[in-house]
């Protein structure tokens, strides 16, 4: 069984990694990019700030950095344990490995922190914001789910590695807008708020 799902999980991948041109090449490498997104976390905070109100900010934020902490280490911790090869260092396919800039990342893949990572934050803030804008919490996972795809096109994951990191992510997101739920009203009343 477990060698079935590797075979299709690798002939998926070299199905949607196979899909590239020289223009998409370039849109995905800005999408991967860590950096790029810093407008749309802007944006989110000021939603956030308006909807939810600027002083709650103060107890928004340290939520939102423990759950970028906690799913991007679970997902290196997951990735250390499992030693799972990424498809552009598996000796077995990498010479047919579509990879841009000749860039890999680093040896192992399983899972996914860029899609644990984005699924966590789309989950947890598109909570946070769900009670004001009826779309968002889709909305952001189709981003997050965009950013996903865009690591297999680049060759860095398996699609596997994708939906268990976004799993792993949408869990840990989830639990922590229900502990924010349940800790905001005492941790507003502490700062005075």
């Amino acid at each position: 069984m477990l060698d079935f799902i590797e075979a299709t999980d690798t002939a998926l991948f070299m199905f949607l990694n196979g899909m590239h041109s020289e223009l998409t090449d370039q849109l995905m490498v800005f999408i991967s990019g860590k950096y790029e997104w810093i407008p749309l976390y802007v944006l989110l905070l000021l939603l956030i700030g308006i909807k939810i109100g600027w002083k709650n900010l103060i107890v928004v934020l340290p939520f939102v950095i423990i759950l970028i902490i906690f799913t991007d280490q679970t997902s290196v911790m997951i990735k250390n344990l499992a030693e799972r090869l990424r498809p552009c260092h598996d000796p077995t396919i990498m010479d047919q490995v579509h990879t841009v800039n000749e860039h890999c990342g680093g040896q192992f893949g399983f899972v996914s922190s860029h899609a644990a990572n984005t699924f966590g934050l789309a989950i947890f803030v598109g909570l946070l914001l769900k009670p004001f804008y009826k779309h968002v919490v889709l909305i952001l996972v189709i981003w997050a789910f965009v950013v996903s795809y865009s690591r297999i096109y680049l060759g860095v994951h398996y699609p596997l590695d994708i939906i268990m990191g976004a799993l792993l992510g949408a869990f840990i997101g989830y639990f922590t807008h229900r502990l924010y739920s349940g800790q905001s009203g005492r941790i507003k009343s502490l700062l005075r708020l």
